[in-house]
C-alpha cells in the first residue's frame, strides 16, 4: 500500500463514521412524587423522587434556584435521551439528592418539575 492509498482509506472511514450528537441540555423531569428534607450538622439534605416519560434519562440532579428567605427552591433536572434513540415508553422512576448549607430562618423546601411542584417542611 502506498501512503496515498492509506490516506484515502482513512479519509473514507472517517467520513463513514457518524459524528456523535452532543448530549442534550438538562430538562425538568416530568413530575415529582415525593420530597424529603432533613437537617443535620448545619446542612439540609434534600431527597426528591419522581418520574420521567421514557427511558434513557441520565444524570438526575437538583439545582438550587433563587428563593425567599424562608424556603429553599430546587429544580429537578435530568439529561433526556438523544433524539431518535431507542427508549422504553412509559413512566419510569427517577430520584436525586442534594446537600446544601442551611440558612437561618429556612423552614421549607420546594421542588419544581415540568408538571407539578411540591413543598415540604424541613425535618429536624
Amino acid at each position: 500500500m502506498t501512503p496515498r492509498t492509506t490516506f484515502v482509506i482513512f479519509a473514507l472511514l472517517a467520513a463513514a463514521v457518524p459524528a456523535r450528537a452532543a448530549n442534550p441540555a438538562p430538562k425538568l423531569v416530568y413530575k415529582i412524587d415525593s420530597v424529603i428534607a432533613t437537617v443535620a450538622r448545619g446542612h439540609v439534605t434534600i431527597q426528591v423522587k419522581g418520574a420521567v416519560r421514557s427511558g434513557g434519562w441520565k444524570a438526575p440532579r437538583l439545582k438550587l434556584m433563587r428563593s425567599d428567605p424562608h424556603s429553599i427552591v430546587v429544580s429537578f433536572l435530568a439529561s433526556p435521551p438523544r433524539p431518535g434513540a431507542p427508549v422504553i415508553q412509559g413512566l419510569l422512576p427517577i430520584s436525586a439528592n442534594l446537600v446544601a448549607p442551611m440558612r437561618k430562618g429556612v423552614v421549607s423546601v420546594r421542588a419544581v418539575s415540568d408538571a407539578n411542584e411540591m413543598t415540604t417542611q424541613i425535618l429536624k
